[in-house]
Order: structure tokens, then sequence, then C-alpha cells
């Protein structure tokens, strides 16, 4: 019945959205029009050479409903953002209920049948599709967005996608791209699955051992402050692998879907470092371990 009624909401929800993008190019159909009457009039001042008081005037009012009609667009926008995030919020508790039920649909089989390169294709997604953080003006990101870390009292919800310390088959530990399936508050410690092995690799991990991944892309236009810089230690998701490994900051995005641009920590290279590879936002956090020396 949980599912049933999800399904609804989500209908719902896509039918309040088309709504709302109806709304948005309505607006922005209404403010080009001022726009083009702001060109028009530009131009004419151009041929006549002057500024002239009326002129003057006519331009302030088109400017200041031009400040309303971006206004009132951007305030659309940002609802059918919110209306975005609900619907992907509940599409992901949909798949995890289905998950504890034991259901599976065609279009999502179990991981632990997944080929490898339809993984490789998901994880993509994953990283193509996570929102980009608009603030508002003086607004700063706020924690997991880009470089910026959890806070301390932060909890991994069921479904985040999470970096994972865990012990190999070989005994030494390697960093995996994890996902969170539940946390106990009494031991302080998240029983998550294994990315590439869900449904077949569980691990009961202690907090120090997770580091939530971005919930948001930083723009690099915006809030240059919320990404990390050139040369600083991170772990980055090694490309084509679930696992992530040191490397060094070569180039942040300039521009808000640019990737990184990291070297990875590789002693078969003269210097110790990879050539550099690029790296989703979504797939860098900081590095809890000191540099090695």
């Amino acid at each position: 019945m949980a599912l049933v009624s999800a399904d609804s909401r989500i209908a719902e929800l896509l039918g309040e959205l088309h709504q709302l993008i109806k709304q948005t190019q309505e607006e922005r159909s209404r403010s080009e029009h001022n726009l083009v009457n702001i060109q028009k009039t530009h131009e004419r001042m151009q041929t006549e050479n002057k500024i002239s008081p009326y002129y003057r005037t006519k331009l302030r009012g088109l400017y200041t409903t031009a400040k309303a009609d971006a206004e009132a667009e951007c305030n659309i926008l940002r609802k059918d953002l919110d209306k975005i995030a609900e619907i992907k919020s509940l599409l992901e508790e949909r798949r995890i209920a289905a998950k504890i039920a034991g259901l599976y649909n065609d279009s999502e089989p179990p991981r632990k049948t997944m080929r490898r390169g339809v993984l490789m294709t998901l994880l993509q997604q994953s990283a193509m599709t996570l929102p980009l953080w608009i603030g508002k003006p003086g607004e700063k990101p706020p924690p997991l967005c880009g470089a910026i870390p959890a806070s301390s009292d932060y909890v991994a919800k069921p479904g985040d996608k999470v970096a994972a310390r865990v012990k190999a088959v070989d005994g030494d530990e390697q960093w995996i791209l994890a996902e969170a399936v539940s946390y106990n508050h009494a031991t302080n410690k998240y029983e998550v699955d294994d990315i590439d092995e869900e449904g077949k690799e569980r691990h009961t991990l202690s907090r120090r051992r997770i580091i939530p991944l971005p919930q948001w892309k930083a723009n690099p236009e915006t809030d240059p402050e919320a990404l990390f810089q050139k040369d600083q230690l991170v772990l980055a998701l090694y490309p084509q692998t679930t696992c992530f490994y040191r490397a060094l900051i070569h180039t942040p995005p300039q521009r808000p879907q640019d990737d990184y641009s990291v070297l990875f920590e590789d002693t078969s290279y003269a210097d110790g470092y990879s050539p550099p590879l690029n790296v989703a936002q979504r797939y860098v956090v900081a590095c809890k371990e000191t540099k090695k020396k």
C-alpha cells in the first residue's frame, strides 16, 4: 500500500510541476517582451546620439519592470526546483521501501545481478543530476554542498550515498562507495551496503568510517569557497570503479557543469601521481587521513 500511495503522490507532484513549468514559460515570455523594448530604446538613443530626459525616464521604468519580472521568474524557478527535489525524494523513498520489501521492478533489478557497465552508467547519471546549489543573494552554501562537510551531528538517511572505510579481503582497508541502510543511535554505528554488491555485502561501521557525499554541486561562479582548491588532499572516486583513493586537486571546476581535475597517488609514476583525471563533484570528499610523507 505504501508503494501505491507513493506512486499516487508522485503522479500528483508531476502534474503540479507541469503547471509550474507552464507558468515559468509565461513569465519568461512576458519578461522577453520588456527586454526587447529596452534594446529598442537603446538603439534609438544611439541613432539620435543623445540621452534625453524622456529616454532616462522611459529606461528607468523599463528596467524597474525588468527587475520585477526577473524576480518573479526566479521565484517560480525556485518552486520548480523544490518540486523536483520533492519528487526525487519520494522516488528514493519508494526505491528504499521496495528494497526492504524485496521488490524490484524490471527497470531496477537488484544490483548484485547488475552488469558493471550498467552500474557505471548509473553512477555517472547520479553525478550529472546532482542538483546545483542556487542560493538567494547573500545566502551561504549549506553543509554537504560541494566541499562543505556535513555538520557534526549529521546522520545519513537510508539510501544516502557515502564513502565508507572497510576491510578488504586481503585485510587492507579501503574507501568504497556505499549506500546507508540504517543508523543505530545507541552504538553510533551505521549499516551500509557496498554499492557494487548491494544486497550481498553489508558492513557495520562506526561514524568515523563514514563520509557523506555532497548533496548539491557548488557553483564556481557564485560560491567558489564551497569547492576544494588546487593542491588540496581529497578522496576521489577513481574513474570506472567504486573505490575512493587519495588524490590532489589539480584544477577545481570553472563552470557549474565542470568536474574536478585530480592527480591520484600512484607510485608507478616518477612524481608519485597519475596524470590528471576528471572526477565529478558528487564523488570528491575531504580526506580524513594525513598526507603520506
